[in-house]
């Protein structure tokens, strides 16, 4: 009699392990969303330009390139599981900083921590992520980041009701950080621990068996940030640029005005929701190049016909139609022949962060000399250049490759 085979996890302790992993995600989401409404006060409270602006907000991705290729290291010492419960601490009291800085130069220290908590964060939860998804049968990769745009939503609305209440920017973020944290630090115990994590990893690499690096390799990789710097792009124009647009320039109240990110995550979360499904069936390069054009023409129509409602519309574009770019640049370049376990998808999230670095300093300097709308067309333009760049991804879902 032939035994059955068991799985290297617990069927339930996969469950909760993908439970915690999701409220990471969530986490993750809700406590930058709940700082991103509130930037044009922040603004106006220390009296700064456009361009002054824009490099404050760019502190954020600096952080997060500076610490960013020290995350595979520091999973490797402590655990994803740990290492993203610290990450989610630090980025919640680095965004309750920013929120009651007094001077520019602590704020631009404080979003220069948030980022380098939250590049750790993000780097360790999707390495979780990617652990639980592969004792998994079925696809559930774009789930965990459809959550992360639940809890984006969730803190954006959240930011836009402390707003419309007239909530002190200091007392709103205080609370929202400590909900948060805490919520981060209940998840450790359900995730998959450090030891666990290893011996899946190891049975991973010995299936994987060694391979060399070629100029394939570094060609895909390369497109691969292409992809991923388009999707951090967009999220971008939506987390930096959204509120100010619709505020000074397209004349919406306060309140509104914060919606214009809460629409892009909220599109976001509908597109990552069913993007397991529609990468099932019509495959994954098929889905993102779709995705793409969609952005293009979306944003595109709204940065040629400026309205407040179809400027709404076009922030929903960018959420749904980019939904599922950074996931599968994530996991395609996990899985890149000729790299070991981990190091694509450290490599791809680093540099997919010099896009949020670069866009916001440069969209402010357009934003100075001719007006925001037009710096926010680097998103329908990096769009079109995905759909070039989109056939290094497979035909088929990543949960069934080609053979």
């Amino acid at each position: 009699m032939t035994a059955t085979p068991t799985r290297a996890y617990p069927s339930a302790q996969m469950r909760h392990a993908r439970i915690a992993t999701s409220a990471l995600f969530f986490t993750n989401g809700a406590i930058f969303a709940n700082l991103v409404p509130r930037y044009p006060e922040i603004k106006a409270a220390l009296d700064i330009d456009n361009t002054m602006y824009g490099f404050a907000v760019a502190a954020w991705p600096v952080g997060a390139i500076i610490s960013g290729l020290t995350a595979a290291a520091l999973i490797r010492r402590a655990g994803s599981a740990r290492l993203a419960v610290l990450g989610s601490v630090g980025t919640a009291l680095a965004a309750v900083g920013a929120g009651l800085s007094p001077s520019y130069a602590l704020l631009v220290a404080c979003l220069l921590l948030g980022g380098a908590m939250d590049a750790i964060t993000d780097v360790s939860q999707t390495a979780q992520a990617l652990t639980v998804q592969k004792q998994y049968p079925r696809s559930i990769f774009n789930s965990f980041h459809a959550t992360w745009s639940v809890g984006a939503a969730t803190g954006g609305l959240m930011s836009a009701g402390a707003i419309a209440i007239h909530l002190p920017i200091g007392i709103h973020l205080t609370i929202s950080g400590t909900v948060w944290a805490l919520v981060a630090l209940a998840t450790h115990r359900f995730c998959i621990p450090k030891a666990a994590e290893r011996d899946l990893q190891q049975d991973s690499a010995s299936a994987a068996g060694e391979s060399k690096i070629s100029l394939r390799t570094v060609f895909v990789l390369g497109a691969l940030v292409i992809i991923g710097m388009a999707g951090a792009v967009g999220e971008d124009s939506g987390s930096s640029w959204a509120a100010l647009y619709l505020r000074t320039e397209l004349g919406a109240p306060a309140s509104l005005a914060g919606l214009g990110f809460t629409a892009l995550v909220a599109a976001q979360f509908v597109g990552r929701a069913t993007g397991d499904r529609l990468n099932d069936r019509f495959g994954v390069r098929t889905v993102t190049r779709a995705g793409a054009l969609l952005t293009a023409v979306g944003m595109g129509l709204a940065l040629i016909f400026p309205t407040v409602p179809g400027t709404l519309i076009g922030f929903a574009t960018i959420g749904l139609g980019q939904a599922t770019i950074i996931p599968a640049a994530m996991e395609q370049a996990d899985r890149i022949p000729g790299l070991k376990t981990g190091t694509g998808l450290t490599i791809v999230t680093w540099l997919l962060r010099l896009g949020s670095l670069a866009a916001p300093p440069l969209v402010g300097a357009i934003a100075d000399t001719i007006g925001i709308r037009y710096g926010l067309i680097i998103v329908p333009a990096l769009s079109i250049l995905v759909v070039t760049v989109a056939g290094v991804l497979p035909k088929r879902s990543l949960a069934h490759p080609e053979s």
